[in-house]
């Protein structure tokens, strides 16, 4: 059984649980939206289409930077469990430029590989961030 320093740990660290879900949640529909404005872009898109696709992953990128500020916070609430705190959007400003401006397949399939691979990542996370949920659920008995 906790003692009551500890279940006020866990209440804190729930309270940024809950907020992450949410936040993982609005990064998985961003990435997916960007990720079917690629797939528009890979079959004959253009430069309106990598407008909005890099639009949508800007304002993903800001979910992203929040979701990085919160994991610090858990783990600084609860040093006694690994958190993983390094998930940052992986586009890259050069291929974000590389992409408007020497727009074609090659660069566009790049481009949708990093917006795969950082969806695959929000989706990893929210895993491991359940099984935290669930460890702390146990030790709050």
């Amino acid at each position: 059984m906790a003692n009551q320093q500890d279940i006020e740990k866990i209440r804190s660290a729930q309270t940024i649980l809950d907020e992450l879900f949410f936040l993982l949640d609005k990064a998985e529909k961003q990435f997916k939206s960007a990720r079917n404005w690629g797939f528009i872009d890979i079959f004959g898109g253009g430069f309106i289409v990598d407008m909005i696709k890099h639009y949508k992953l800007g304002s993903v990128s800001e979910t992203m930077n929040r979701i990085q500020t919160l994991l610090e916070k858990l783990q600084s609430i609860i040093k006694e469990i690994a958190i993983p705190t390094d998930y940052r959007m992986n586009t890259g400003t050069i291929s974000t430029f590389a992409d408007i401006f020497f727009d074609g397949i090659f660069t566009d399939v790049y481009m949708q590989s990093k917006i795969m691979s950082n969806l695959n990542q929000v989706r990893e996370l929210r895993t491991k961030l359940e099984q935290v949920q669930s460890l702390l659920a146990k030790i709050a008995g």
